[in-house]
């Protein structure tokens, strides 16, 4: 050996190597029979492994545990539980939508239990519910905003639109009254329509269809500045998911109904598992956001004395009951707080009962709510509701049905009248509300008691029914049968009381003058829509494309009485016993629709997707050979980010570019407008009651139409822990469904008829998600919304000759106010002075009323704020708005009549020279000043700044950590803090005389077991 050497022995070496290579290479080993022998005894000595998923907090159901590198997989139960069998060496991925994905070895053991972390980033992965299908919001060609019951559930609000405010972008969403019950105007990237009740978009419940039509016939409530809402009915606590379609893409699947956006809303489904119970007890306060800033006493008396003086009025007459001594002039009362200062007390109770086994889950839940008046009365508003969900799927997974049910009910009994005019208004010494015995006080006769509006009433009641199926087969892999049934029943009846204990006594009006107007109105709705989907894929894309149809039919009713002459007050709510009833509305109306509807959809790669809709409508509420129109969109996206140059950029996670156009359109424009109609004349003549004509035909009466266009860009950073989207939008509504004014000598109003005015809403919005910690115990999320939007009438033929011409201007939003412009305080007259436009020394409406305020909020949005520390979560929300409005002015007489008056009015003239900014205070004597107030009213002098920061909602919550027992304590508020220099009452407020929105603090627990 000492001679062998490297270069003579190298072949050997090299021929072992070779050999040992090839023996232990997996191709040898596999067919070794020890190797072989070694496999199966591993494979006999798999183990079982088992144990619970959670959060940290509670047991996680539904997760997917997969063992890697193979199909086998299992989820884990109700309680988070989960077995399954698998190799010692084996990984196990732990999966669950919103949650990050762990890989854990089994190291041979048998119990593993582990703690998934929340994903605050997996936006991509979030499926969006588009109507008639569904997409992964990375995929998405159109613009869908959404919100789910994580910010849902923690608004202590009982109307679902009050959960959306200042959370989405283009969704502008305004409370029109604190009253119980009241609605909320809603505008879904601008107004479109010249009609203010033709703005409204379409809601679908559980792929229902639902009316928002105003319920009633408006006669009744003077405590609700609109009729109510029916979105009352549903309960928010029951809700899962609420998106909003904006875009040609998202919404012309719709067609008609689509031109003013889509808010789909999906109630909540019952989860495999044992059954489980929740509940959640919630009790809180509801109190008036904000007063005004009055004068006290000694200032109203002053301005009083000062007014008689300025008037040569000496001695002051006996009528002023306020300044002659006939009150204490020293008394003081806070009439705000007096009379809607008091505070409402709100109690909500829901409770769930969920389970099933994989094929078939259920979810029954209900709540009751109540809540009484911030008014001096025992006025009360509640409601309860009862809904089920059953979802069953067959053994080959082919047949799926899901179907619900929910019935509402609704008992609002408020005051026949607001109290919110007269509490701003009363003179800071008037007398004590009450006699010491307890009943209202007339004071001898010198002042109108504000407590007497509280002796009418006003009751809504309000049943409602909403079902609803849905079920699908599965023909192959490729075609798939589905249809959707829905029926909608609601009953409102309304009372409106009178009695003759609403007047002085002095006025000696007994019960034959007491007043009752009673009303009841039926809608009943079915809707049938079978659809056929069908998916191939072609090369390395996917094709989807859906074909279904629409089959609706809606029958309303109405009747509205007036009734008077009583015997006894106590008889006033039945209409039997009144001497005189009057109708005065009683109609019945049916509405039909179809529609064909079609979607196609290529996905090339998850890169570049094309998404084409088309819908056939057909409406009963159009002249013949107008009632049928076509509407589409074709969407594209491209994702930017897959692109070679862009793919192992750790910048840069996501990236999507995408555009649409489209047209919809709008039959928001009630039954039968097109049609001859005649009405009943109310004459009686020789014992018959005869008819008279109420509405010309027209049979070119035809559909609205709206053409969307929007360009978005959606990007994420840093593996999307900074999500950014910016979108470009230009809307042109044409066509307008309107009346044109005819002569009164026609015998005739208006024509209904279609106007070629041309609508543009232009804006831009901005959306920012960001991940600012996230880690195992402490996580902070940040959203924020801005919407900038212009509304534009672009068209209106003949518009200075036509009736609108003081209503609008080309080139202008449809939301303004032409007025006289406020130039200021005459120092040496002291009465208003306004602008004379054309010079020639008289101001008149047509001539002079030429400055133009724009009602419409330049911009809006929300900021929100998520913020998680072990068992604590702390969620807050601030809206803000840039706009104008009508001041405190609005709501007073001119300064020094017996109205109380804002402390801005103490700056005000009282000689010649002096710089003011209120004129000479009057009793009314001084025409002039009087003649100067009116003016003012009608001037930019009372528009001012209605811009405010609002503490919208907050919500602090702490999970007990208990064993067997999942509890929440939590503390909800609700219009919490207001930051604004608005001089009027509440600046989200547009509705003067009425109730604001009410700051709601509550608090509870939410438990299950």
């Amino acid at each position: 050996m000492k001679n062998f050497s490297f270069y003579k022995g190298w072949p050997v070496l090299w021929y072992l190597f070779i050999f040992g290579i090839y023996q232990y290479s997996p191709a040898v080993q596999a067919r070794n029979p020890i190797r072989i022998f070694q496999a199966n005894q591993n494979h006999f000595k798999q183990v079982k492994v088992s144990g619970t998923v959670s959060d940290g907090k509670a047991p996680l159901p539904g997760v997917t545990i997969t063992i890697k590198g193979t199909t086998t997989r299992t989820i884990t139960d109700f309680d988070g539980k989960y077995s399954l069998l698998a190799d010692p060496e084996d990984i196990l991925l732990y999966s669950f939508m919103g949650y990050k994905t762990r890989s854990i070895p089994i190291d041979g053991r048998s119990v593993i239990n582990i703690q998934l972390q929340e994903d605050a980033t997996a936006l991509q992965e979030v499926k969006i519910n588009a109507g008639y299908y569904s997409v992964k919001n990375s995929l998405n060609t159109g613009s869908i905003a959404k919100i789910t019951s994580k910010n849902i559930d923690k608004q202590p609000v009982t109307n679902v639109l009050a959960t959306i405010q200042g959370r989405m972008a283009g969704v502008n969403i305004t409370q029109t009254t604190g009253t119980p019950g009241g609605g909320f105007d809603v505008q879904i990237r601008g107004q479109n329509s010249l009609r203010v009740n033709g703005n409204n978009p379409l809601y679908i419940i559980d792929g229902v269809p639902y009316s928002t039509d105003p319920i009633g016939t408006g006669i009744n409530s003077a405590v609700l500045p609109t009729q109510p809402s029916p979105l009352n009915s549903i309960n928010p606590d029951q809700i899962e998911s609420i998106e909003v379609l904006k875009d040609a893409d998202a919404t012309a699947i719709y067609g008609s109904r689509a031109a003013n956006g889509v808010v789909l809303i999906t109630t909540k489904k019952g989860k495999a598992g044992k059954t489980q119970f929740t509940a959640k007890l919630l009790t809180g306060t509801g109190t008036v956001t904000r007063f005004m800033d009055l004068m006290n006493t000694e200032q109203y008396v002053a301005m009083r004395k000062e007014t008689f003086a300025n008037d040569g009025i000496n001695p002051i007459p006996d009528y002023a009951y306020d300044v002659n001594g006939t009150w204490d002039q020293t008394r003081y009362t806070d009439w705000q707080k007096e009379l809607m200062g008091g505070t409402s007390l709100i109690t909500d109770i829901q409770a769930s009962l969920s389970g099933g086994s994989s094929q078939t889950q259920f979810l029954l839940s209900g709540n009751f709510n109540k809540q009484t008046s911030v008014l001096p009365s025992d006025f009360v508003y509640k409601k309860g509701n009862v809904r089920l969900n059953i979802n069953h799927e067959s053994d080959n997974k082919k047949f799926k049905i899901s179907s619900s049910i929910g019935y509402t009910i609704q008992d609002n009994n408020q005051a026949r009248g607001d109290l919110m005019r007269e509490a701003v208004t009363i003179a800071p010494n008037a007398p004590a509300l009450h006699n010491p015995d307890g009943s209202l006080n007339w004071e001898n006769n010198t002042f109108n008691n504000p407590l007497a509006n509280l002796e009418g009433e006003y009751t809504a009641n309000t049943n409602d029914l909403i079902a609803n199926a849905m079920m699908s087969y599965q023909l192959s892999d490729a075609f798939q049968l589905k249809a959707n049934l829905g029926y909608t029943a609601l009953n409102n009846a309304e009372i409106t009381a009178n009695p003759s204990t609403r007047y002085n006594p002095a006025y000696g009006l007994g019960p034959e003058l007491s007043t009752l107007i009673a009303s009841n109105a039926d809608r009943k709705s079915w809707i049938v829509e079978p659809q056929v989907n069908w998916n191939k894929i072609i090369g390395q894309g996917k094709l989807d494309a859906l074909v279904g149809s629409t089959f609706q039919t809606q029958n309303s009713s109405q009747l509205a009485q007036y009734a008077f002459g009583f015997s006894n007050n106590s008889l006033i709510y039945n209409l039997a016993s009144a001497s005189n009833i009057f109708t005065l509305v009683s109609d019945e109306s049916q509405y039909k629709y179809q529609a064909f509807f079609g979607r196609v959809n290529y996905n090339w790669n998850d890169k570049y997707i094309v998404n084409a809709t088309a819908r056939r409508d057909g409406s009963s509420r159009f002249g013949p050979g107008k009632q049928f129109a076509t509407f589409g969109a074709v969407g594209l996206a491209w994702l930017f980010s897959k692109e070679g140059i862009f793919k192992d950029s750790s910048v840069l996670s996501f990236g999507k570019l995408r555009t649409s156009y489209g047209l919809t359109g709008n039959d928001q424009i009630g039954d039968y407008q097109y049609l001859d109609a005649y009405s009943s004349s109310g004459v009686n003549y020789s014992g018959i009651v005869g008819l008279q004509p109420s509405r010309l035909f027209n049979p070119e009466f035809g559909w609205e139409t709206n053409k969307k266009f929007e360009v978005a860009l959606e990007t994420g950073f840093l593996e999307d822990r900074i999500f950014f989207t910016a979108a470009w939008y230009d809307n042109r509504s044409s066509n307008q469904l309107t009346g044109i004014p005819l002569p009164g000598t026609t015998g005739f109003t208006s024509l209904q008829a279609n106007l070629e005015a041309t609508v543009q809403n232009r804006g831009v919005e901005f959306t920012l998600r960001t991940v600012n910690i996230q880690s195992k115990d402490f996580s902070w999320t940040t959203n924020i919304n801005l919407t900038l939007a212009k509304n534009k009438l672009l068209e209106f033929p003949n518009l200075e000759s036509s009736s609108y011409a003081n209503q609008f201007v080309i080139g202008q939003p449809l939301n303004i106010q032409k007025v006289y412009h406020f130039t200021g305080v005459d120092p040496q007259t002291g009465l208003y002075t306004f602008q004379d436009v054309n010079g020639d020394g008289m101001l008149t409406s047509k001539e002079d009323k030429t400055t133009i305020k724009d009602f419409n909020p330049k911009y809006y949005g929300g900021f929100q704020n998520t913020l998680k520390y072990k068992h604590w979560q702390l969620d807050f929300l601030f809206q803000f708005v840039k706009q104008i409005n009508y001041n405190a002015s609005t709501y007073f007489s001119y300064p020094g009549s017996s109205s109380n008056q804002p402390t801005t009015v103490l700056n005000h003239w009282q000689q010649p020279g002096d710089s003011a900014s209120y004129q000479i205070y009057t009793t009314g004597a001084n025409s002039a000043a009087v003649e100067a107030s009116y003016k003012y009213y009608e001037s930019d002098g009372t528009i001012s700044d209605a811009s405010y920061l609002r503490l919208k909602n907050i919500s602090l919550y702490y999970d007990v950590p208990l064993k067997d027992l999942q509890c929440k304590l939590f503390f909800e508020g609700q219009n919490v803090w207001t930051l604004t220099h608005y001089n009027g009452a509440d600046p989200e407020f547009k509705s003067a005389g009425y109730l604001p929105p009410l700051r709601i603090l509550s608090a509870g627990v939410q438990f299950s077991f």
